[in-house]
């Protein structure tokens, strides 16, 4: 089945937002049928992306260079079955539009293979559609301990109103930087893939808030995550739910990712959440049907520390806090808030607030080493 692509709009300032163009859009879409083509063994998604007379220039391990057509290199993944997983993982690092041309950059790596590409790509506008007309690519060794999810919402209100929520982008830099500066591989997914928004989660005299903010290829993989289409549980060692008010809302009642998560899990891996993204644990259930926070010491945003007579907490779907308790889970927090709390339960890893995004980070890392 061919993966769907979905996109929205990024939050780049705070209280502003700027949309993709009409042409960045296409483009996305262009770029991830090659890159979901290639993932999954869909050559006729593949050959979709590029005109007919499109040179592929590539790279073989033995260092000699060769040239494919979009045929003879569509062809390779003929050999499995379509839809299976092809061991690669793709995503968008930049897209620079001129006019009807376009240049772009993408990531791709082979974990079991262990070899990490650069591709780099030349695209024009065709009878007003975006195709590639040249790739090359280059490639090197993959150097990782391992891969971790990161799960968001795309969500930009709370519920159905027209207050404005995001993605807490501490929370997603803290530990971010944590995994990668430990060689770990991060991807990000999002319910219907494409970009997440940040409302006033963005910090600017935070500096490394701002590192990330304005280092375009990482801000580029946040406009375009990963669907749960698009996501192979097998090349995960961890998932990392990340709060901010849009948690409540896409994730916490989306089964996708519940069998994404629960996949990892009980391939001993880890479910780690921090603040508000602990709503996205709430539901989640073992192969046995019971839930995975019960009789478990689980930690998230606490309800004492909510603004109970404000708006946006009238919004909320569920206390974070009551529907653990409700699932058998042991809800522990620390009543002043800000002091990087975080629980640890064998392979389920809480923290309550982003102040304790790095510290749930090195225990997931911990508990990995020890694995």
């Amino acid at each position: 089945m061919k993966v769907k692509f979905i996109t929205a709009v990024l939050c780049c300032s705070v209280g502003m937002l700027f949309a993709q163009s009409a042409d960045e859009f296409a483009i996305s879409k262009t770029l991830h049928d090659y890159i979901n083509g290639s993932s999954f063994n869909q050559p006729e998604q593949i050959k979709s992306a590029f005109t007919k007379d499109a040179t592929l220039y590539l790279t073989k391990g033995d260092g000699t260079s060769v040239l494919f057509s979009p045929e003879t290199y569509s062809d390779l993944f003929k050999k499995n079955k379509p839809g299976t997983f092809a061991g690669r993982i793709g995503n968008i690092l930049t897209i620079e539009v001129y006019n009807d041309i376009a240049t772009a950059k993408v990531e791709i790596t082979m974990p079991e293979s262990k070899l990490y590409f650069i591709d780099l790509f030349l695209l024009k506008k065709v009878n007003n559609s975006w195709k590639i007309i040249s790739k090359t690519a280059t490639r090197s060794p993959l150097e990782s301990k391992g891969r971790i999810l990161f799960i968001m919402s795309n969500a930009k209100t709370y519920g159905n109103s027209s207050i404005e929520t995001g993605v807490s982008f501490s929370e997603i830099i803290y530990a971010y930087d944590t995994f990668i500066n430990n060689n770990y591989q991060v991807d990000f997914m999002t319910p219907h893939g494409g970009a997440i928004h940040l409302g006033h989660y963005y910090n600017a005299k935070d500096s490394l808030q701002r590192q990330y903010y304005t280092n375009n290829q990482f801000m580029t993989r946040l406009t375009y995550t990963k669907s749960p289409d698009e996501i192979n549980a097998s090349s995960y060692n961890a998932v990392y739910y990340v709060g901010g008010g849009s948690a409540m809302y896409q994730v916490p009642e989306n089964k996708q990712i519940q069998n994404i998560s629960m996949a990892v899990y009980e391939q001993n891996g880890i479910v780690s959440a921090v603040c508000h993204g602990t709503a996205g644990i709430v539901n989640l259930k073992t192969s046995d049907g019971g839930y995975l926070v019960e009789n478990r010491k689980v930690n998230g945003y606490p309800d004492i520390l909510e603004k109970k007579e404000k708006a946006y907490y009238k919004e909320f779907p569920f206390s974070i806090e009551e529907k653990i308790k409700q699932h058998g889970g042991d809800f522990k927090y620390s009543k002043t808030g800000w002091d990087s709390y975080y629980i640890s339960d064998d392979r389920l890893i809480t923290g309550q607030d982003p102040s304790s995004s790095t510290k749930v980070a090195k225990e997931v890392i911990a508990r990995l080493q020890k694995q």
